[in-house]
């Protein structure tokens, strides 16, 4: 399982550096070979490609007539890219990749689970401090049984 965050930095050709305490794991898990795809919250997922497959399996199982399945496997298995971690531990994300989710110098590298999210560090932030003031959030957790959850 992946958790926690890192800032990492994003250079001039678009390569950005696994954190060392992730790259063992993600190399024993895909032989460093991974897989980055968009999310509708405007980051980029980073899959181990054996975590990926099982995802992409998911959305091919999906009503082939269903205009929403069809457009929720365009936006995610559509724009999904297999990436390797070099030499340098480091993977190279593509510019339209870079670019849809607005990834400058500093990048937000969040373990969540099995994947990972990567966001520019300031909309991370912004993202964090609205998740703070969110009130239904509180409500979702009511709801969902998360309330008696003990952090």
């Amino acid at each position: 399982m992946f958790r926690g965050l890192t800032i990492v930095s994003l250079d001039a050709k678009g390569r950005l550096a696994i954190p060392s305490k992730h790259r063992e794991q993600l190399e024993e898990l895909s032989g460093s070979r991974l897989v980055v795809t968009v999310d509708r919250d405007r980051c980029l997922l980073l899959y181990p490609e054996p975590e990926w497959i099982i995802i992409e399996r998911q959305f091919a199982a999906l009503p082939a007539l269903d205009s929403t399945a069809r457009a929720l496997q365009r936006l995610y298995v559509g724009n999904a890219q297999e990436v390797d971690i070099d030499a340098q531990g480091r993977i190279l994300l593509p510019r339209y990749l870079r670019e849809f989710a607005a990834l400058d110098k500093r990048v937000a590298f969040v373990g969540q689970g099995v994947k990972f999210e990567i966001w520019d560090e300031s909309a991370w932030q912004a993202r964090t401090e609205a998740a703070l003031n969110d009130l239904a959030i509180n409500e979702l957790a009511m709801a969902s049984g998360l309330g008696t959850l003990t952090l």
